[in-house]
């Protein structure tokens, strides 16, 4: 089979990631680099054995044999770099959000539709198997008509005032924070699952460090715990650190989120709850092998990810037998892969979060900013 050749643009900690589960797919060749400069992206790409490398992603969309990118730098570049690919011609693979505004991820959806190119959002948590086993049980019917809903995605990267990152400044991450970068896998999965969609919410967002340190020099995301007082200046911070959200799924079932980044010990946990009027599932991505079901009058049950026990159209998102953990790695491993299937067959329908889901998101983060500026429910 013909090796696609594809490039990553950003060389920061999802850059890596990117570049990691490219390269497990077999039939994709990493055959370029770009980042902001060349020197970056030089040394980048010599790390990797990659030959190609680029300080300008324009003079990468040129290179007729690239057949798509993947968009791994900071949110406010997203826009502008998805929309020069998109008109290259190339198929497009974005970290989220997808843009800055409602109406920039608008205009590149109509812009994928018209070019006809394959596009995805990087709502990579959707594939874990066991996520997948919790959407075909609801739509089974296995859980009964959904009621609720609830959870949380807490981390602690950020908890003391001298953890930063580009995702605190509006001008590199967007106006939301917490819910732009955590809270919307949340929401995506909670729709993704159960098949409903969120039709309205009540939201309260709070910044406990009004103001942090900022290190002198640039450092990578989740890194930066090693440095001294004089490294850093004290800056503003007007991003959220935690969200509280009531939320309406449908028109029956409710529900109930926090997103909270200032989380002590907890490293990256998606807790995700469904009770339905037959069984109850909770799925904790800090434990992404292990699947609650919960029974009212019988035991509750404790399932290990095994490819033979999941349902049949979830199998194909393990690729490792029983007692073989599967984690964060190989969700992007089964995102790609059913991305640039749809590269090579883009008659077939492509199995991805297209540019619409990241639309869907950008909408949410405007209800939830909306919402807590009001101090109101909102429609979504």
């Amino acid at each position: 089979m013909l090796r696609l050749k594809t490039a990553v643009i950003g060389t920061g900690f999802v850059g890596r990631v990117h570049v990691e589960a490219i390269r497990r797919l077999g039939d994709v060749e990493l055959a370029a680099i770009a980042d902001q400069d060349d020197d970056l992206a030089h040394r980048f790409a010599l790390q990797l054995g990659v030959d190609r490398s680029y300080g300008d992603y324009r003079r990468l969309l040129d290179d007729p044999e690239i057949r798509a990118v993947h968009i791994c730098v900071p949110n406010s570049l997203h826009y502008e770099i998805a929309k020069a690919a998109i008109q290259a011609g190339k198929g497009v693979l974005c970290e989220k959000p997808l843009a800055a505004s409602v109406a920039e991820a608008t205009d590149l959806v109509a812009l994928a539709a018209r070019h006809k190119v394959v596009n995805a959002t990087s709502y990579n948590l959707r594939y874990y198997p066991l996520v997948q086993h919790m959407r075909r049980l609801v739509a089974t019917g296995e859980i009964g008509d959904i009621l609720a809903v609830q959870g949380t995605y807490s981390q602690d990267w950020l908890f003391y005032e001298t953890d930063y990152n580009w995702r605190l400044e509006p001008e590199a991450g967007g106006k939301s924070r917490a819910m732009a970068d955590i809270g919307s896998h949340w929401c995506d999965m909670v729709e993704y699952v159960t098949g409903s969609r969120i039709s309205s919410l009540c939201a309260e967002l709070q910044t406990f460090h009004a103001t942090r340190k900022k290190p002198k020099k640039p450092i990578e995301t989740y890194a930066g715990k090693l440095l001294q007082p004089q490294d850093y200046v004290d800056v503003p911070i007007h991003t959220e650190d935690f969200g509280a959200i009531l939320l309406r799924l449908g028109d029956r079932a409710r529900g109930a989120l926090t997103i909270n980044q200032v989380a002590a010990g907890r490293k990256n946990r998606l807790l995700l709850e469904i009770y339905g009027t037959k069984r109850g599932l909770t799925w904790d991505g800090e434990n992404p092998n292990q699947l609650w079901i919960g029974r009212r009058d019988g035991n509750n049950e404790l399932m290990i990810k095994d490819p033979s026990l999941l349902e049949a159209q979830a199998r194909p998102y393990a690729d490792l037998p029983g007692g073989h953990a599967e984690g964060y790695g190989d969700t992007f491993k089964q995102l790609f892969r059913r991305f640039y299937a749809a590269i090579r067959n883009p008659s077939e329908p492509a199995e991805v979060p297209s540019f619409t889901a990241g639309l869907r998101q950008l909408q949410l983060i405007d209800a939830v900013l909306d919402s807590s500026g009001k101090k109101s429910w909102v429609t979504t």
